[in-house]
């Protein structure tokens, strides 16, 4: 009752929240709680964000795949973008919501500068405006999200040096609405300064 009380509280003084989050979970945890993704989607969505990532660190994505069809099932809530491996799939409606499964920001980069040599770009011309046209993850998250002990993956290395960044010592399987709503406060008494 009381925790319920204290959600409440903190929703209430949201004003200023992230328009995407971006949350940094293992192969580890999504294991130990396959369908809290499910429910974070719900917590993000109650909340007012317009987009959620997750990312799966992953030395074996294959390992996931027994994982993929509760993932689609994002795709009845969501419009969930799934990277996995060497395919991407899109479904649904609503919400944006993209799961990278062992993907890495490095790869990324690499991947970014091999397409720039096929496309023939001059190198001269390159400039962070072309690169990040070739960035699989055009998107830059406000809020990134860690929980438990593990440490930060590179992924979204290039699109996340201005976001902010919250530590939960909660695990995945035990993270609750509580927590997102104290990361969302956290993020509201940030002064954001983008580098500057």
């Amino acid at each position: 009752m009381i925790r319920r009380l204290y959600e409440r509280h903190l929703a209430r003084n949201l004003v200023e929240l992230p328009e995407r989050i971006c949350v940094l979970l293992s192969d580890r945890d999504l294991a130990a709680a396959p369908d809290k993704i499910l429910e974070c989607i719900e917590w993000c969505r109650e909340a007012g964000l317009t987009g959620v990532i997750f990312h799966i660190s992953t030395d074996d994505p294959a390992g996931l795949e027994p994982c993929l069809s509760g993932l689609r099932r994002i795709a009845r809530v969501a419009r969930l973008t799934l990277h996995w491996k060497e395919t991407t799939e899109t479904a649904g409606e609503g919400m944006e919501v993209t799961v990278a499964i062992g993907k890495s920001g490095r790869d990324e980069i690499a991947g970014c500068i091999r397409r720039m040599a096929e496309d023939g770009v001059d190198p001269d011309a390159v400039d962070e405006r072309t690169f990040e046209e070739y960035l699989t993850f055009p998107y830059a998250p406000d809020l990134v999200i860690k929980t438990g002990g593990d440490h930060l993956t590179d992924f979204l290395i290039w699109q996340s040096v201005y976001s902010e960044l919250f530590f939960s010592d909660v695990n995945w399987p035990l993270f609750r609405r509580l927590d997102l709503l104290r990361a969302l406060r956290d993020y509201q008494s940030r002064a954001r300064r983008f580098g500057k």
